[in-house]
């Protein structure tokens, strides 16, 4: 089931879905008629349900074809199954370019290249001397300094080529590039122009000449100017068709020199080709200090004469091997997917072609691989081999001329060297990119290698963004500051090297700072520059500062994220100074329990979800101190969301703490409760089995000290009624208990008996905690209420063979059967299955830190859609596990924001109609358990809930989703989700601020047909509404700590007393939908069915009215009398009743 339309509405809670189709235009009434009979009983059972395809005796037994048994070796030794070659040649025809196309692109470069060669020449002048250009066209870039030496004129070009993946076949859709390399005379170059930016002027000059007489040509629709690869240093020229192909291709202007004109000596990673004394406009230095070689400046004119050489390589590679452009293709899909791909030192398609050239020359990649085994061997290659470390060399040649590997370690962070062995084809991949790329392909790997059923999904077709894969997120804006940390950091030799980029120049120092700081707290820093935008000939090219956003994502190692000290060396090391001077004013002596001073760093962070927010204040302290990039242009994402589940007064705490107050007395009761003396069985366990106890809990409860000013004292219960006269009492929900007892003989094998002796234990109970521990206790037939220390414990005595008794079943021969019963299975889950999931979770959240704030933003966020009844607390935990449990294709959450975010992408993408949810608690469902579970799900998909959710102490029934959601509930979930998704991460992207970030909690309203307003005097929970009401009614709690000796009024929620009528009263006629955490408006959906007329029966007026149609006396709903009595049902609860009379009618 995926996202339906926006539009689509929450309608139809009663009726099926509609299997009939509109039938075809031009036949017969009785065709139709006949073919709407056929396809009727054609359809399935249920729309959009998989079904297996039904084989005639003969074409099941069918022998195989020579062609199809050769199909099956192929796979078998190719593709690790049959569905996975299915899935990965399905993607492949879907991202490839068609013939059709490939021919309308040919003719269109054919178009380009006549044109390109038609436009005119232009005299010599001096390179500073640019007033022959047109008024029309700028120059696309930045000619700082000004003055340099030289002379251009235009001429056509010697030679136009088409280079890159085009040709090769591996161009894949949605957007098709094709680059085009258009070699420069030899008259218009120079000797010296490898100097001082000269040639890059000269090609800048080339390109704006070109565009403005291309830009005149009515085949072009649009004629503009990018940067390649992100470098500013050297623009292209892209070129659109006009008219409807205008989306068909870009093709991309490449001016180059000719292959041999550059010598190649002179551009070796430790040369100089930009003087300082010209860089700096300044007077060179006397001290004969030797320049700073320019290994990037180098690496850009190198690029430039190798394209037509790289291009023959890959041909000559790749020509033939059908699997290997496959292969490249899926690689490059995977790079898209993780957006591994886009700006400045991404992986781009080349480099991974150039890639799979290494494997094969070195011989790990055979020509005949499938494009499956390509990517798989690529992938594994990534995740095991770090080239930061040692680089890699296409270049067989022995010549000792040629500069080592270690020469190009020490300009570059990532090697990898073309066939020339002078070519750093990674010089601008930045080791921070590479290490995101080997953990991608190491996740990858693990993905392939568990033989997933869905591994090609999560790999190939699952996008990962950064806000989505990254714990936190920081913004560095705006950019412009970063040239003042060039300056502190003395980065000049890279400001000259990158030709003014100071973004590119302090993004290396700057993220080799963070990581040093954050240390254990990180697994992965990564960066991500979107690419600067494409411009008009007519504007100056894009300015360094205009260039977006600098956005870096932190991935967290929960096990160090929430220590606030930083240990440093004693006090005596020399190591002491330098951390000293890392940590600044923020570093002090501190002697500690061993008898040892060292040097240390303290954090503030009291709560829990301060603590997950050091990083904030590690990034903010060190890039002021070294950068000086102030606290004020550093916009740091990682725990907005937070507000959602704050407690009442709260605003440094996400409850966690009181969570752990409340598990820490239910330890200490169940201590008690062991170490009673007089029961007549002793205990044999204690389980709890509230949200509390497994941390999930949205709103933690606190210590209950009653105010007696709101009650009346009941003394002969000792309990406490509310005064009508004053608001409702603040919520108190009793936490269920479970205490088993010891198995005997003398227990009755009646099933009444059997309740009766649990009600004398259950008084006997009460009876033994009150004379031993003093606490106050009130003992029901079913269960024993106990006070103790705030907290209200509802504890139930359970007997272990009282489910199996319920089952028995005398049939009327006198025969005795076991059969499930809804008693026996409502008793089954609360006592065995709620107790176990409860403390399986709460293992979970022992192992996972984040577990209880995904889970609890999850549930606020259901229940602020008002869809909270339509899901049990049980279910909407198993699905926060599995993020945690099954995060493939990411690593598991560390923070409640990407866990929150990664909900929704699964609620809303997830095919609920023909896929059970299958959590793997405890990992004890084997491989081959989890296929016959899918296979069983098929088979009884009829009988199972709509929402299936599958655990290994529960395999068939889904016994957590049996009462709900429905079909439409869910459907309406889904719906919401995808909605609320981008919007989320839209905001949260946005460098100025993520703004308002409760909008998504904040219901759609105008899909109901009437509203019904409550008055939030007699709303419990108030407080703990979406947007949280800055003043609201006293609650009756006293606030000085103190023992009560009156057992407060329990489970006492106004509104939801006041649904449960409504549901019972009007529940045939209409959906009640209400937000249980302070919300004030219920939303009422009129029943389809409800409004077509009924024949008249005197049993059945209730609501409705007599109508004559036909001269038949019918019923129909009275909808102003329904309306009037919700008002009175609700007397002094309901402040109005809205009804929206358009949008229905009877």
């Amino acid at each position: 089931m995926g996202p339906a339309p926006a539009g689509k509405q929450l309608r139809g809670a009663t009726g099926g879905p509609e299997v009939m189709e509109p039938a075809l235009e031009g036949k017969s009434k009785e065709g139709k008629k006949a073919s709407s009979r056929k396809r009727t009983l054609a359809e399935p059972p249920e729309k959009g349900l998989l079904q297996p395809v039904k084989l005639s005796r003969a074409e099941l037994y069918k022998e195989p074809t020579n062609e199809e048994l050769n199909r099956l070796r192929e796979t078998e030794i190719l593709f690790h199954s049959s569905l996975l070659r299915l899935q990965v040649e399905e993607l492949l025809k879907e991202v490839k370019l068609s013939e059709k196309k490939k021919d309308r692109i040919d003719a269109f470069l054919q178009e380009v290249n006549q044109r390109v060669m038609r436009v005119p020449s232009v005299p010599e002048t001096e390179l500073t001397d640019q007033a022959w250009l047109p008024a029309g066209v700028r120059v696309p870039l930045h000619q700082v300094p000004y003055a340099v030496k030289g002379c251009f004129r235009f001429l056509p070009p010697a030679q136009v080529v088409v280079v890159g993946s085009y040709l090769l076949g591996t161009c894949i859709r949605p957007d098709v590039n094709v680059d085009v390399a258009l070699t420069m005379p030899r008259e218009i170059l120079q000797d010296k122009d490898g100097l001082n930016q000269r040639y890059f002027r000269k090609r800048a000059l080339y390109l704006a000449h070109l565009a403005y007489h291309l830009a005149q040509d009515p085949l072009f629709g649009s004629v503009r100017f990018s940067y390649t690869n992100g470098c500013h240093l050297k623009p292209s020229l892209l070129l659109r068709p006009r008219g409807k192909d205008e989306r068909l291709v870009t093709v991309r202007l490449h001016p180059c020199p000719p292959p041999d004109f550059f010598r190649p000596c002179r551009l070796l990673p430790t040369k100089n080709n930009v003087r300082s004394a010209w860089y700096r406009a300044q007077s060179a230095a006397g001290d004969g200090s030797p320049e700073p070689p320019t290994p990037h400046y180098n690496t850009w004119v190198l690029q430039d004469t190798a394209l037509e050489s790289h291009l023959q390589l890959l041909s000559t590679t790749l020509g033939s091997a059908q699997g290997l452009k496959d292969g490249v293709a899926l690689l490059k899909v995977w790079l898209r997917q993780r957006e591994l791909d886009k700006g400045k030192g991404g992986l781009t398609g080349f480099l991974v072609s150039m890639l799979v050239v290494f494997l094969v020359s070195t011989r790990k990649i055979h020509t005949t691989m499938s494009g499956y085994q390509v990517l798989r061997s690529v992938l594994q290659f990534l995740a095991t081999t770090d080239l930061t470390v040692n680089g890699i060399s296409l270049c067989l040649s022995s010549d000792p001329s040629l500069p080592a590997l270690a020469d190009f370690h020490q300009a570059f962070s990532v090697v990898f060297l073309d066939s020339s062995g002078r070519l750093n084809l990674c010089a601008d991949v930045t080791a921070c990119t590479y290490h995101q790329v080997q953990h991608e392909a190491q996740l990858s790997m693990m993905l392939l290698d568990s033989k997933a059923d869905d591994g090609f999904q999560l790999l190939l077709m699952t996008p990962k963004p950064m806000i989505r894969a990254f714990d936190h997120i920081l913004h560095l804006r705006p950019l412009s500051r970063l040239q003042a940390a060039c300056h502190r950091l003395k980065l000049w030799p890279e400001l000259q090297d990158n030709g003014g980029d100071y973004v590119s120049a302090a993004l290396d120092p700057l993220i080799t700072l963070l990581e040093q700081g954050l240390g254990t707290r990180l697994h992965l820093l990564a960066h991500s520059r979107p690419p600067v935008p494409e411009w008009d000939i007519s504007q100056d090219p894009p300015k360094h500062k205009d260039s977006g956003t600098l956005t870096l994502g932190l991935l967290l190692r929960p096990e160090g994220l929430t220590s606030i000290l930083e240990l440093g060396p004693e006090a005596d090391q020399p190591e002491a100074a330098e951390f000293r001077q890392f940590w600044g004013s923020r570093s002090e002596l501190r002697r500690f329990q061993d008898g040892a001073i060292r040097e240390a760093v303290v954090w503030e962070a009291a709560s829990m979800s301060q603590k997950r927010l050091i990083p904030h204040q590690v990034v903010t302290h060190l890039l002021a101190l070294h950068a000086d990039i102030p606290e004020t242009c550093v916009h740091y994402v990682g725990g907005p969301l937070e507000a959602l589940i704050q407690g009442l007064k709260e605003t440094s705490s996400t409850g966690e703490e009181a969570l752990a107050v409340a598990v820490r007395c239910y330890d200490d009761l169940s201590r008690l409760l062991w170490g009673l003396e007089g029961l007549p069985l002793t205990v044999s366990a204690v389980q709890g089995a509230h949200p509390v106890l497994r941390y999930t809990e949205v709103f933690p409860p606190t210590p209950v000290r009653p105010a007696f000013s709101f009650y009346e004292p009941l003394q002969e219960r000792s309990s406490l009624l509310p005064r009508p006269d004053k608001p409702c009492p603040a919520y108190v929900e009793p936490m269920p208990v479970v205490c088993h007892l010891e198995g005997s003989g003398q227990w009755p094998q009646d099933a009444e008996a059997v309740r009766r002796v649990r009600a004398a234990f259950q008084l006997r109970l009460a009876e033994l905690l009150t004379q031993q521990h003093g606490l106050q206790c009130r003992a029901t037939a079913t269960h024993t209420d106990v006070l103790k220390d705030g907290f209200v414990f509802r504890i139930r005595v359970a007997y272990h063979r009282e489910p199996q008794i319920l089952r028995e079943v005398q049939s009327p021969e006198g025969l005795n059967s076991l059969r499930d019963t809804p008693a026996s299975l409502c008793l089954e889950r609360d006592t065995r299955q709620l107790p176990l999931l409860t403390s399986v979770l709460h293992g979970l959240q022992q192992q996972h830190p984040a577990f209880s704030g995904v889970a609890r933003l999850a549930k606020r966020w259901v229940r602020a859609q008002l869809l909270g009844e339509g899901f049990t607390d049980e279910s909407l935990d198993l699905v926060a596990a599995a993020l945690f449990l099954h995060p493939e294709p990411f690593t598991p959450p560390s923070s409640p924001q990407v866990g929150f975010l990664r909900f929704l992408f699964l609620v809303s993408t997830f095919d609920w109609k023909n896929n059970p949810l299958i959590v793997n608690l405890n990992n004890e469902l084997t491989v081959e358990e989890q296929v016959e579970i899918r296979s069983g799900f098929l088979a009884a998909r009829a009988q199972l809930p709509v929402m299936v959710i599958v655990t290994p102490q529960d395999r068939k029934n889904s016994v957590w989703t049996q009462d709900g959601p429905s079909a439409q509930i869910l459907q309406q979930l889904v719906v919401l989700a995808a909605e609320a998704l981008p919007v989320l991460e839209k905001q949260l992207m946005d460098p100025r601020g993520p703004g308002d970030i409760r909008t998504v909690f904040r219901p759609p309203l105008d899909i109901y047909d009437v509203l019904i307003c409550l008055s939030p005097r007699h709303i419990p929970r108030h407080r703990q509404a979406v947007d949280s009401p800055a003043a609201s009614f006293c609650r009756g709690l006293r606030r000085e700590p103190g023992p009560s000796s009156l057992m407060p009024v329990l489970g006492y929620d106004p509104p939801q007393l006041y649904l449960m009528q409504l549901r019972e009263a009007f529940g045939d006629l209409a959906l009640f939908f209400y937000d249980q955490h302070g919300g004030e408006v219920i939303g009422v959906l009129w029943k389809p069915t409800s409004f077509q007329p009924q024949p008249f029966k005197a049993s059945g007026t209730k609501g409705r009215m007599v109508m004559f149609q036909g001269g038949e006396p019918v019923m129909v709903p009275n909808v102003e009398a329904i309306l009037e009595d919700f008002a009175v049902l609700g007397e002094g609860l309901v402040q109005t009743v809205e009804a929206r009379s358009e949008r229905w009618t009877v």
